[in-house]
């Protein structure tokens, strides 16, 4: 296939983009039962050029039983037949292409689904087979192999192992999942394992997606004895059996090459969960990853010091290996910033979740207001999930049976799990589908809470001082500032309470943290504002400016 032509512009444009991230089912439905799809996204790109965004990432597009919202991948080479056809991906990035918007396609390295054919192939071929070898098959523990081979959890809860029947209903050998029992984990010592995914690159580099996000990154290389993690938690692993495992970087070496093999620049985006800021940099070498996602950022809590430490740490880390920051406040995974933000506890971490927890929705929504612009001054790129430009909360009346994910189901219901930020887009209309799906069709896949008719993309439209219109104005604004994007930063004296930075030559952000208003420095022009300042000219509380000084 020839290669699809990319957007005309500098081939280092991912060092300061804008990313729109894109959950194909929850985005918008064309055909009316229920679930998003690719033609209905690309009728809305017309709404992302507007945004202003540079890039779109797509979560999993592929066939799958979704036993884990797409991340269980049958079929590389193809579309979910719900979400439409290759033919129709192939439309969209160039359609996306033609608006300046290049695609970035999901990679999910680590596992494939249950129904792939290879697994389908080692579970029928038995045990010893040549096709067991691509994963991690071992025969139990225990007296009559009734326990799992060693003592790794999985990332949703339970044991990261799951025992096979034999042809002839006697309980066979186990195999290892990280993840979801349907999600079985590849062996990337096996030579096949690593060919097919050069070659699933080249397939979709090969159809115009100007980059690929590799989802759980640090996970993909398994310690070939798959010794017990260490009991004590004072004792951690050393090196860990699963986690950062230095012959990652081969890999990922072997990645670049195939990238930088085309003309028009192909990124590679890693989804890298790491506490040490030297091995996440090694990730991000000339020579192996473009960006890493930045979760310390997305956790980070809304207080002063914390979120200055870690733009700190993380312009530190970055720099040893000249690679751009990215900044994110939400994802697919985790609690939506509005909600986020108007509680007691403003970071995040998987094992706060819970029912019940309560929100103040109007302060999470003007701190809301003043990260975005916060973020969108940072140096770097920026991930914006959709949704969050229009102030989205969390949905947390979903019934409980219409929750589908397994964070939910493997925590037995104590765990509120993904599902409430991954409910549908509202687009226009005041009761749902909000515009998501054609009138008439399907009830959603997901509920969508009956106050959103306050949220539509149609109403916000309408309304200069909506959160929509303010995420326009900033990308705006980021696209025609000189000294936002990649660069320098330099910190500017403030009270401990106010954070104050300048790029480039003119321009300055502030963001008021206290609890009291906030003097402006001297200044030519005010640009923009998340919130009205005071009558007397002053900075409101959890409120940001952006100055020409």
């Amino acid at each position: 296939m020839a290669d699809t032509p990319q957007p005309e512009a500098d081939e280092n444009w991912w060092r300061g983009a804008v990313i729109y991230q894109v959950y194909p089912r929850s985005f918008a439905d064309s055909n009316g039962d229920g679930t998003g799809d690719l033609a209905g996204v690309r009728s809305r790109l017309p709404y992302l050029a507007e945004l202003g965004v540079n890039a779109l990432w797509f979560n999993p597009w592929y066939p799958s039983p979704m036993a884990d919202g797409g991340y269980d991948v049958a079929d590389y080479r193809d579309v979910e037949p719900v979400f439409g056809t290759l033919a129709e991906a192939e439309k969209l990035i160039s359609e996306a292409v033609a608006l300046g918007i290049r695609t970035i396609i999901d990679i999910v390295p680590n596992h494939i689904s249950a129904a792939h054919p290879w697994f389908r192939e080692a579970l029928a071929a038995g045990p010893g087979s040549p096709a067991r070898e691509r994963f991690w098959f071992r025969p139990g523990r225990g007296a009559n192999g009734e326990l799992p081979p060693n003592n790794w959890p999985s990332q949703f809860g339970g044991p990261a192992w799951t025992r096979t029947t034999n042809p002839d209903g006697t309980p066979g050998d186990w195999f290892l999942n990280l993840f979801d029992s349907e999600q079985p984990d590849l062996n990337w010592n096996h030579p096949e394992v690593r060919a097919e995914h050069e070659d699933i690159l080249r397939f979709w580099f090969d159809r115009g997606a100007g980059g690929v996000r590799i989802d759980s990154a640090a996970m993909v290389t398994k310690d070939p004895l798959l010794p017990d993690l260490p009991t004590d938690p004072g004792a951690p692993a050393t090196p860990h059996p699963y986690i950062d495992r230095d012959d990652l970087h081969e890999i990922y070496r072997g990645w670049r090459r195939i990238a930088d093999s085309y003309d028009k620049t192909r990124i590679l985006v890693g989804e890298v969960w790491l506490p040490d800021s030297e091995r996440f940099a090694r990730y991000l070498r000339p020579d192996e990853m473009h960006t890493a996602f930045n979760f310390d950022f997305l956790s980070c809590p809304w207080e002063p010091a914390r979120l200055r430490a870690s733009i700190d740490t993380t312009l530190a880390a970055h720099e040893p290996v000249s690679a751009p920051a990215t900044w994110v406040l939400c994802n697919h995974d985790v609690t939506r910033t509005v909600t986020r933000y108007g509680r007691a506890d403003t970071g995040f971490d998987f094992a706060t979740k819970a029912f019940g927890i309560p929100t103040d929705l109007e302060l999470g929504t003007r701190r809301a207001r003043a990260a975005a612009l916060l973020t969108l001054a940072l140096p770097g790129s920026v991930y914006l999930y959709q949704g969050e430009e229009l102030g989205l909360p969390e949905a947390e009346d979903i019934p409980r049976d219409k929750l589908q994910d397994p964070m939910y189901l493997r925590s037995g219901g104590t765990n509120p799990g993904r599902d409430g930020c991954r409910v549908p887009m509202p687009w226009a209309g005041t009761s749902q589908p909000f515009g998501f799906s054609p009138e008439g069709s399907a009830e959603p896949w997901l509920p969508q809470p009956a106050d959103w008719a306050a949220r539509t993309a149609e109403v916000q439209s309408a309304d200069p001082a909506s959160m929509l219109s303010l995420y326009r104005a900033a990308v705006r604004l980021r696209a025609a500032e000189p000294g936002l994007g990649d660069g320098p930063l330099r910190w500017l004296p403030t009270v401990p309470e106010v954070l104050a930075f300048r790029r480039g030559e003119r321009f300055v952000c502030l963001v008021n943290l206290s609890a009291v208003p906030a003097e402006l420095p001297r200044h030519e022009e005010i640009l923009l504002t998340s919130g009205p300042l005071s009558d007397d000219g002053r900075v409101p509380a959890d409120t940001a400016v952006w100055l020409h000084v």
